[in-house]
């Protein structure tokens, strides 16, 4: 079996020493941890979405290496369609046992803690005017109990040769479903590889993916950087929500040079031009945004398989609409203003030790950086926003069924959107660490334990995590610290 080679890929914004001392415990409590000598990882174990297993016979090994993270035959399936380049590629072969659906969910327990919160006084809020207003105060707000994750229902495959679809609608823990995800891509185009079209509502070509996430926690369950706006922005932008639009993209035959350029719509991938599918996805405003991606791969020996890639964001958003109904209803974007996201990524090893680092910059124009209509005048003290910052996570592979994990994220803004706002006001921190279990994967189904803690520091704003949730501290300089404690068991069929 090949080295170790998944789909995803990050760098490390060098920040404060405490941050990367800790980091650093956990990785050298991954190397000294009580396992075999680094070594490939042997066959015969299985770790994927189980659809396509079952379909061509194969250990879900032969694609990934926790699932659901890709290594490189997987990569290349991906690219190439969802095929083999072989007969059993076609749609009307079918094997008996092949059934192209999978059904995806994760029961949990977890508890979330967030301090600084703002909340009323502990002898209850008596008063109701401006004369005697309710009293609040900062406090600690700690909740546990058991949930679930949503559903996703994914299914995936080829309608013809060299024409390949994903559909992937997905619910959230109450059954309110959306598409995920939903394309149709026409592949090996002219017969080259290097041509394929994607067309659709898809995940942006990130080299560290996070649709392929280890970590499942609502604080370590997303990248803070591809989500991350200055405090006060208007710009709803996320690079790891899925977006809508055309997608080139080409690749050599083992996919260790791989580039995509995607055009898609200024709205977060919402759908209907109005439709909401991502939360805080405005109308269409009458532009389109590109994102443009490279990596390269290389076979360093004994070390493992290593991936470098850089990326951009282009793109733009409305700073007021068209409005309807005394203007209560939005109808289209105008007055846009440009931003963008820059960036380089790894998918680097060494033997069993697997290390994903990230560095993004962003900048904003001034009028999306301080929520204000281009129809009139910048308020005092404007600037264009800027920040930087990434993170690096490590996954230590003891075994093909034992994967111990870790992660430090930095964010710094460099340049606030009102200049007299606290330096260091939206300033983000995150550690999270983790291990999964995979005691059950075979072509029909999969099992995996998930355990996690997290712990997350924002400065003046809302916290970072998973769904965003939580209050602005009574002060722009006060530190919120949000973490989370999570047991889950991960399991599709």
């Amino acid at each position: 079996m090949p080295s170790l080679r998944p789909e995803t890929s990050r760098l490390l914004n060098r920040s404060r020493l405490t941050g990367l001392a800790i980091f650093t415990l956990v990785v050298l409590a991954m190397l000294f941890a009580d396992a075999k000598p680094a070594q490939a990882l042997p066959t015969g174990k299985a770790f994927a979405i189980p659809a396509f297993a079952r379909k061509y016979g194969l250990p879900c090994s032969a694609c990934h290496t926790a699932w659901p993270e890709l290594n490189n035959f997987g990569q290349v399936f991906r690219d190439n369609g969802y095929q083999l380049m072989n007969d059993r590629d076609s749609p009307i072969w079918q094997n008996p046992s092949y059934f192209p659906i999978s059904f995806r969910i994760t029961p949990s327990w977890h508890r979330e803690a967030a301090d600084h919160q703002v909340i009323d006084a502990p002898d209850g809020c008596f008063g109701t005017s401006l004369a005697n207003p309710c009293l609040s105060v900062a406090g600690k707000v700690t909740q546990s109990g058991f949930d679930l994750s949503g559903m996703d229902l994914w299914s995936a495959g080829t309608l013809y040769k060299n024409i390949s679809f994903v559909l992937l609608p997905s619910s959230d823990p109450t059954a309110v479903w959306h598409f995920e995800s939903a394309f149709i891509r026409f592949d090996n185009l002219k017969n080259s590889p290097w041509f394929n079209v994607k067309f659709g509502r898809f995940e942006l070509d990130n080299l560290i993916s996070e649709k392929r996430f280890l970590f499942l926690s609502n604080n370590g369950g997303i990248y803070q950087i591809y989500h991350f706006n200055t405090p006060g922005s208007s710009n709803n932008f996320g690079y790891g929500d899925n977006q809508i639009g055309v997608e080139l993209a080409g690749h050599n035959a083992n996919s260790y040079t791989r580039y995509s350029v995607a055009v898609v719509s200024s709205n977060e991938g919402g759908v209907n031009f109005t439709t909401d599918v991502v939360p805080g996805a405005p109308p269409a405003n009458r532009s389109y945004d590109v994102n443009l991606a490279f990596s390269q791969a290389f076979d360093a020996k004994s070390l493992g398989f290593e991936r470098i890639g850089a990326f951009a964001y282009i793109g733009q958003r409305p700073t007021y609409f068209e409005t309807t109904d005394g203007g209560t209803v939005p109808l289209v974007g105008l007055g846009n203003k440009s931003f963008y996201r820059v960036g380089f990524a790894g998918d680097l090893y060494i033997h069993n030790l697997e290390l994903l680092p990230l560095f993004m910059y962003g900048h904003d124009n001034a009028y999306l950086g301080t929520a204000t209509s281009s129809q009139g005048a910048l308020p005092s003290g404007a600037q264009a926003p800027t920040f930087y910052g990434g993170f690096i996570e490590s996954h230590y592979y003891l075994n093909p069924q034992n994967v111990i994990l870790g992660r430090f994220e930095k964010i710094n803004v460099g340049q606030q959107a009102l200049s007299g706002n606290p330096g260091n006001f939206g300033n983000v921190t995150a550690y999270s660490v983790g291990y999964r279990w995979y005691p059950i994967m075979f072509s029909r189904a999969g099992v995996a334990l998930d355990g996690e803690y997290s712990r997350v520091k924002s400065i003046g704003i809302v916290p970072e995590s998973g769904d965003g949730t939580g209050n602005i501290p009574l002060f722009p300089t006060d530190g919120v610290w949000s973490s989370s404690i999570y047991f889950g068991i991960d399991f599709d069929f």
